[in-house]
């Protein structure tokens, strides 16, 4: 018997992170449970070219990598399911589910004894990108998330106001997201796209309609502006219609260098940027608001309760096209509005959104629901018949 707490985390793609941000957060919670004496186990979503599952060790991580058979929205209901199942052949002492989308498997965690904290994520059923059976879908698991899970976690004070209309609020913790602190990137890396220092804008997201893309890019176009603006994402023009009306809304002074993943050129684009442009309506703590805060950007967001609580008084706000084009004019020509919205970016991600911390309240929360050692060997499988 090794003494050790052990603990599973499901609902990402895997480590180390390449797609977004729970694959983020799942990364840095994992090494930092990992540094602290935990055995951390955090399943991967392969590709149907596996031919089995792949056991194998990152910096100290167990990783499990499940292939998959379907794609899209099918592959992760295989793919949580087969995780489900194996948390149950093998229970932790703790398991972490992200997200609550397929929280209808996290019934079989329960029936079967297994501890289980669920990251509610934000309000996905109200999106309009879903269909109305997958919004059904959406409301149908955040409700059944919410019954099943021995606690919760939101990451937003507005998303445990929400929650707390479905369970009890000592059934709830709230802890927010976290990014690193950017103090310098390598400017150089802007030559890539010819941009230069403090000459543009810069906006991350999905292309789609709920993110305000195409309000954004409408602002900054409406004029010559004698700066750039950089659009990041995934744009399929010859596929999806939005995107085509983006990019057709688009002045020449706009760059779309499509979806990066390369972290430190992100932060090198988001660091030199003269504001951030973040145009989320829905949802908790956008982690891109939250680097946007890390990084000291001048911060013009949808004026909403999600990014007013993130963003803090400091940051400016629109709820139209009109409104964003005026931050954006004035941010452009005011050197000392620039100055003081980042200094007050740096003073609130201090204050609310540093890792250490965030990790720590992780830590803590886990402890209170692992099972002791043998505790989890009663609920394997052999015991339990």
């Amino acid at each position: 018997m090794t003494g050790k707490k052990t603990i599973a985390i499901l609902g990402t793609r895997g480590i180390p992170a390449r797609h977004g941000g729970f694959e983020t957060f799942a990364e840095r919670l994992a090494l930092h449970l990992n540094e602290r004496g935990w055995i951390v186990t955090v399943y991967c979503q392969g590709t149907k070219e596996l031919a089995e599952p792949v056991y194998d060790t990152w910096r100290g991580i167990r990783r499990i990598t499940y292939p998959v058979s379907r794609e899209g929205a099918a592959a992760t209901l295989e793919f949580d399911w087969t995780c489900v199942r194996d948390v149950v052949r093998n229970p932790p002492g703790v398991a972490l589910t992200l997200g609550y989308n397929t929280a209808l498997f996290c019934i079989w965690m329960r029936l079967c004894g297994v501890k289980n904290i669920i990251n509610m994520d934000g309000l996905e059923w109200r999106r309009d990108k879903w269909r109305k059976h997958e919004r059904a879908w959406l409301w149908l698991n955040e409700r059944i998330g919410c019954w099943v899970g021995n606690h919760l976690i939101a990451d937003h004070p507005a998303i445990a106001d929400h929650l707390s209309t479905r369970v009890s609020r000592s059934k709830i913790t709230t802890i927010t997201y976290g990014a690193d602190h950017v103090e310098h990137a390598d400017r150089d890396r802007l030559k890539d796209f010819s941009l230069s220092a403090d000459r543009y804008g810069i906006f991350i997201g999905r292309p789609e309609p709920e993110n305000s893309v195409i309000e954004v890019v409408e602002a900054f176009s409406r004029k010559r502006r004698d700066a750039k603006l950089v659009v990041l994402g995934n744009y399929e023009p010859d596929r999806r219609l939005y995107h085509r009306e983006v990019m057709q809304a688009a002045s020449d002074e706009v760059i779309f260098p499509g979806a990066i993943y390369d972290t430190d050129m992100i932060r090198s684009l988001r660091y030199h940027a003269r504001f951030y442009l973040h145009g989320h309506r829905v949802g908790g703590t956008n982690p891109s608001l939250v680097e946007a805060l890390g990084a000291g950007s001048a911060i013009i967001a949808h004026d909403n309760p999600f990014n007013r609580w993130v963003a803090g008084s400091g940051s400016r706000y629109f709820s139209s096209t009109n409104q964003c084009e005026h931050h954006i004019e004035d941010l452009l020509h005011d050197d000392s509005a620039v100055e003081q919205m980042r200094a007050v970016s740096r003073e609130r991600f201090a204050s609310t959104f540093q890792w250490s911390g965030i990790l720590d309240e992780y830590e803590s929360l886990l402890e209170r629901y692992c099972a002791k050692e043998e505790e989890v060997i009663a609920l394997t499988p052999e015991k339990r018949l």
